[in-house]
């Protein structure tokens, strides 16, 4: 696929890519096994454990968790009211889409309450091993302390495209609308009005500007990661593209990023 060769020209020191359909890895480039810090691209795998976790039977989505009135579901949708970086209450729950890391440290310290298994063990029982991400792990907080490479995020995008681990219709609801109309700012794009969001994805709905492309549809979902990083997926295709680099997310990135989400779409669709 020409479209992966604009790697070759972003102001990188290393940047790997892969494009993933329901029929597999159709194209990488650079070095698909080197490592990498994900950043909050560790919160899809986090948010999908803990998916694995409610159909498990360890709790439902709509327990009680996090700050009063917040559940699974609100702290997975960035809907609890806590703070960015903080345990810290900054509005009632479901009232305001306040991006909260600090809201998947207090997830998966609830996780790990429910199932007696740190969350990093659990994460990596849950989905790395059954996916074989050999190379993946969670080493820092569980809203952006994962490191894995190419290879496996392939593995993890192919489970999105066709999932395995969960439910299909557990993963459709992973990756709807949660908590309508809700306004709240996008790290790196700023306010939306709305600011959609899924279960730990990020939802693109009518958002502009965004860091996809114009041309994915409006049912693409995924994340970015402030080290230079991201991963989404098109059910209108269907096909998942994931790019891993080594410098972090600023301007240079608001242009490269959605330029070569069209030229990947663009590909795939010739």
């Amino acid at each position: 696929m020409r479209s992966l060769e604009q790697l070759g020209r972003w102001p990188v020191d290393n940047a790997a890519a892969a494009v993933v359909t329901a029929d597999g890895v159709q194209d990488t480039a650079g070095d698909v096994d080197r490592v990498y810090a994900l950043a909050s691209v560790t919160k899809p795998l986090v948010a999908y454990a803990t998916l694995i976790a409610v159909e498990e039977g360890a709790f439902e989505l709509d327990d009680p968790a996090g700050p009063a009135g917040s559940t699974v579901r609100h702290l997975l949708a960035h809907a609890s009211g806590l703070a960015f970086d903080q345990n810290r209450v900054q509005a009632e729950p479901g009232t305001r889409r306040i991006y909260s890391s600090a809201g998947f440290e207090v997830l998966a310290d609830f996780v790990e309450e429910k199932t007696s298994i740190a969350y990093a063990e659990y994460l990596h029982e849950a989905v790395f091993v059954p996916l074989g991400m050999n190379s993946s792990v969670l080493s820092g907080p569980a809203g952006h302390g994962a490191e894995s490479t190419v290879g496996d995020l392939s593995r993890f995008a192919s489970e999105l495209v066709s999932p395995t681990l969960i439910d299909p219709a557990t993963a459709y609801d992973a990756t709807s609308l949660q908590f309508p109309d809700l306004a709240g700012v996008l790290p790196g794009f700023g306010p939306q009005r709305p600011n959609d969001w899924g279960l730990g994805f990020e939802l693109k709905d009518g958002k502009a500007p965004h860091w996809t492309g114009e041309a994915n549809s409006k049912q693409t979902y995924g994340h970015f990661g402030q080290s230079g990083t991201f991963l989404w997926v098109d059910p209108a295709l269907p096909a998942a593209c994931v790019v891993l680099t080594d410098r972090a997310f600023g301007d240079w990135a608001k242009t490269v990023w959605p330029d070569l989400s069209d030229a990947v779409v663009d590909d795939l669709r010739r």
